[in-house]
């Protein structure tokens, strides 16, 4: 019943209690009651004995309603679980997946007490700051093939931030979101899988959007930035959580149906790691070269092509 008084408010200039109670065969103390809880949430909605109600401003929150509201996606936030204060998105999205939920089941949330990132890395959620939020995914791949998620992800990502804001972000081999050489972003995928297939896949997502470098302590601050510090104003987070979960889709299916060779070239256009020396660790040897290309297996199962290796004790 809310969402549908708020989408009267939304298209209506003004309206009257009464008039919502009417179409929604409701009683005005019960339209009364819907709108103070909107107003709670965040809405700015004015109200006056002549006009009615009328909506001048919306939440500052990534509410379902918000990012249900003109998302250009068939499957992907479909449906949207948001919380105001999660430990993990992706230990919630992985209980969600093995209770059966559906592909393209997206949990948000406002902050996380235990973010985190690869290698059991923690990642830093403030409250309204960010974007923090996994996708349950379904393909019908092998294991294997799971390592391409994260890069199709990252075009994606990479691709929302461009349309939504001045900045040419990179992707930065093998998921981190770059603006300059500081990180704006990340992308983490783990999967429930048998020998020969996977049962589910949580892709999560951390993006600093609105927080100040004040906020980083001192051991991530000369890593770390974000949007606001990069484009020096303020990103509305609904739509960027849109124009990634569109762009998702979009080269999702494209990788489902295509292989990850579909989408090389647009992952080369967009990277930073082609061309630059890099290390991977195996086991307990780093290997350090300079990167070249992938190939349409995608880094063939996460190694770069090098022309020089040495080993570094």
């Amino acid at each position: 019943m809310r969402e549908l008084i708020l989408e009267m408010l939304r298209q209506e200039k003004h309206i009257s209690g009464e008039e919502i109670g009417k179409r929604l065969k409701i009683s005005r103390t019960a339209v009364w009651k819907h709108v103070n809880e909107l107003r709670k949430m965040g809405y700015e909605i004015q109200s006056s004995p002549k006009t009615g109600y009328t909506f001048k401003k919306s939440t500052n929150l990534l509410l379902p309603e918000e990012i249900e509201d003109g998302l250009n996606a068939q499957i992907m936030g479909k449906p949207v679980l948001y919380y105001n204060s999660v430990s993990s998105t992706q230990d919630i999205a992985a209980e969600m997946a093995r209770n059966g939920a559906s592909e393209g089941t997206l949990v948000i949330a406002e902050t996380q007490d235990k973010g985190r990132g690869r290698k059991g890395r923690s990642w830093v959620s403030l409250p309204q700051g960010g974007i923090y939020l996994s996708l349950i995914l379904r393909p019908n791949l092998m294991p294997s093939q799971v390592v391409q998620i994260p890069l199709i992800a990252g075009v994606a990502l990479t691709k929302a931030i461009r349309e939504t804001v001045s900045l040419q972000p990179m992707i930065k081999w093998p998921n981190d979101i770059i603006v300059g050489k500081k990180k704006v972003g990340g992308i983490l995928t783990e999967m429930s899988s048998e020998i020969d297939g996977v049962n589910y896949v949580i892709l999560g997502i951390g993006l600093n959007v609105n927080m100040p470098a004040s906020v980083f302590s001192e051991d991530i601050s000369n890593i770390a930035t974000s949007l606001i510090d990069e484009c020096g104003k303020y990103t509305s987070r609904v739509k960027l959580v849109q124009s990634f979960l569109s762009e998702f889709e979009l080269i999702y299916t494209k990788f489902l149906a295509q292989g990850f060779g579909s989408v090389r070239d647009e992952w080369k256009e967009l990277n930073n790691t082609i061309g630059s020396r890099v290390k991977i660790t195996e086991g307990m040897t780093d290997i350090e070269g300079e990167a070249i290309d992938i190939d349409n297996d995608g880094f063939h199962q996460r190694r770069c092509i090098f022309e020089k290796f040495s080993s570094i004790d």
